[in-house]
């Protein structure tokens, strides 16, 4: 049994086939253009095995478009159609390995031209209203923001760029790139340069009140500044270190007598507020801010090695 666009199927659907895998009664082949650990439910993907299919070398991609252009029964032979060298290398880029969208460009410079020799000016003309191969609904937007976001933190503005480029030609939604933005500014740039929250702040807001086209200006403008932004991701491990600690230590205590609030009158007679002394008025004091039981613990790391990566504990 093939399956074609085996994601579609929802998880019931799924299930309901197992049984007659582990019987024998069918052998299942399924295909899909998504990644399969996201889409097929892992009892499924237990019982088969995964062949990923990778993208065509130029070679071969070449081949395909030259039998097209010379099959006169299924491809267009009869039209006669043909592609100079320029026309034909630039079908071979954009294709990016896929047959499928070099043959879609094949068709559509049949349907537009009255055949001859196409050129790559004229092959130009076709691919400005070719659509980009970007899905936003499905594993390409994921993987797509990913390199965005990795290019930002690795300071490769040129490349960070590209794939702003590449999601706003897709028709991205400004706000999930704003979102991916904001996020490397706080959490790569973070202390070593906190003008770069405010510049993604600045540029998020731009976009949503300008709209596409505009709003390309504005967030070039803030992915190149964090791009080249000094990085320092002390601000997500102090509060990473402090919600491990919380929720997975368990080390969640009251907060102490001396630092509860005392706006109210009957607060003195619980002893609260008793030994905190007004920082204003006793600057360089010493004070114990945490509960006890944490006295002296450290989540921020020191301002010499603020902007010191740690990759055991940085995020994926």
């Amino acid at each position: 049994m093939f399956i074609d666009e085996i994601h579609r199927f929802n998880k019931a659907q799924q299930d309901a086939v197992l049984p007659f895998i582990e019987d024998g009664t069918v052998r299942l082949i399924g295909s899909t253009a998504e990644n399969p650990a996201l889409e097929v439910i892992p009892a499924l993907r237990s019982r088969c095995q995964v062949f990923r299919l990778n993208a065509l070398s130029r070679e071969d991609l070449g081949k395909i478009i030259d039998a097209a252009l010379k099959d006169k029964g299924k491809g267009l032979g009869a039209a006669p159609l043909k592609l100079d060298k320029e026309a034909r290398d630039l079908i071979l880029r954009y294709a990016g390995g896929d047959a499928r969208r070099a043959l879609n460009v094949l068709e559509a410079v049949a349907v537009s031209s009255a055949g001859g020799v196409i050129g790559r000016e004229t092959l130009e003309g076709i691919l400005e209203r070719t659509a980009v191969s970007y899905d936003k609904g499905a594993t390409e937007h994921y993987d797509h923001a990913s390199a965005f976001q990795k290019s930002l933190r690795g300071s490769d503005a040129d490349a960070a760029v590209y794939w702003l480029g590449k999601m706003i030609a897709g028709g991205e939604d400004p706000r999930f790139i704003t979102r991916r933005l904001l996020v490397t500014a706080a959490e790569d740039v973070g202390l070593a340069d906190p003008a770069a929250l405010t510049v993604a702040l600045a540029a998020a807001d731009a976009a949503d009140r300008l709209g596409w086209p505009e709003a390309r200006i504005p967030l070039a403008l803030a992915v190149i500044y964090v791009a080249r932004a000094p990085k320092s991701n002390a601000a997500i491990r102090a509060i990473d270190r402090a919600l491990d600690d919380i929720q997975r230590q368990g080390l969640s205590f009251p907060v102490p007598d001396h630092l509860k609030d005392t706006h109210y009158s009957d607060a003195k007679k619980y002893g609260f507020g008793v030994g905190y002394k007004y920082t204003h008025d006793h600057p360089g004091e010493a004070q114990e801010f945490l509960p006890p039981e944490l006295g002296g613990r450290k989540y921020v790391d020191p301002p010499q090695t603020a902007g010191e990566a740690n990759d055991d504990e940085s995020p994926a």
